[in-house]
């Protein structure tokens, strides 16, 4: 079991090209300062929660804890189908949880169509210094992100296990007040009544089905988040037969959701 945090990330760098891209991604100017820009728009602007670069490293963290779980099951999606091995596979899931909510530099609205266009150049520069010896291996691997930033959004299908994790883990940073339902800050409502109330998220694998997230709350508000953060993300992302999702409050299981 593992609480999904900032520092999760840095547990799943053992893979060389997953650890020089991450080093890349947190080092690159245009990428940090897209994420900052996003905020500034956010949460400055719009009064939102955090969009910026701490989610993009609790995201990317709790991806990869994901996507390992459910590679202990079934086949990465684009190792099955030929595209790449599974250390490239982590790079496709790194680079869409790290990326996926750049386009809110642009706007808030449509900001997963944003993303695939911002990120298109970011990701022709940076899979090249992964990839000096092989072009078409980094342009198989940027479609695969591309497809993983545009699907994180809740009405889009996700055709991969790799984008099914991203999806997942976008939603699970959602502890102290980091829903992911933008919410405005200061205003008392369900939206933020419900985030603040949730302490802890939690992925570990599953007796019923690969990953299994917990999600802690000090009152029952938090099941709004579960019900309209999780189980909305994980019914399109493709995987939501290997996931599962239980609510605690104060300890107590209040909720089991297996969403079919």
């Amino acid at each position: 079991m593992v609480v999904v945090s900032s520092n999760l990330v840095y547990s799943h760098l053992e893979e060389p090209k997953v650890e020089k891209m991450f080093r890349l991604l947190e080092n690159d100017l245009e990428v940090q300062s897209c994420l900052r820009m996003a905020n500034v728009m956010a949460v400055k602007r719009m009064m939102y929660n955090d969009h910026g670069p701490v989610h993009s490293r609790i995201a990317s963290g709790s991806a990869l804890e994901i996507f390992d779980l459910l590679t202990k099951k079934v086949t990465p999606t684009t190792v099955e189908n030929g595209v790449c091995s599974v250390e490239d596979a982590k790079v496709i899931v790194l680079c869409g949880a790290y990326l996926h909510d750049v386009g809110n530099v642009v706007h808030r609205v449509d900001h997963h169509i944003h993303g695939c266009v911002i990120a298109n150049p970011i990701l022709d520069r940076l899979l090249k210094k992964v990839y000096p010896e092989d072009s078409a291996l980094s342009i198989k691997l940027k479609s695969e992100i591309l497809h993983s930033i545009f699907s994180h959004d809740e009405e889009v299908e996700c055709l991969s296990v790799e984008a099914g994790a991203v999806k997942v883990a976008d939603g699970t940073d959602m502890a102290g007040g980091r829903a992911r339902i933008p919410y405005r800050t200061g205003k008392v409502d369900i939206h933020s009544l419900s985030a603040l109330s949730i302490t802890k998220v939690e992925v570990e694998r599953g007796d019923r089905k690969p990953v299994q997230i917990l999600v802690s709350m000090d009152n029952s508000a938090g099941v709004f988040q579960v019900e309209q953060v999780l189980e909305r993300k994980i019914r399109t992302s493709g995987i939501q037969d290997l996931v599962e999702v239980i609510a605690l409050e104060k300890g107590i299981q209040i909720r089991r959701t297996e969403t079919p």
